[in-house]
């Protein structure tokens, strides 16, 4: 059962660092980028990846 955890323990925060990783980079380019197609693009996308619940 131990190992059991410790994998799901580090599953999880291979995911979340993944997650951050293409997050930043994504924020990068939309920060970054010359051409106003890409920028927008690129915040087209972030957007995407955080969602935020409608608040109430």
């Amino acid at each position: 059962m131990s190992a059991l955890v410790t994998n799901a323990t580090v599953l999880a925060a291979a995911s979340g660092l993944s997650y951050s990783v293409a997050l930043l980079a994504v924020a990068l380019v939309s920060v970054v980028s010359r051409t106003p197609a890409r920028r927008r693009d690129a915040r087209a996308t972030l957007a995407l990846l955080v969602r935020r619940a409608p608040r109430a």
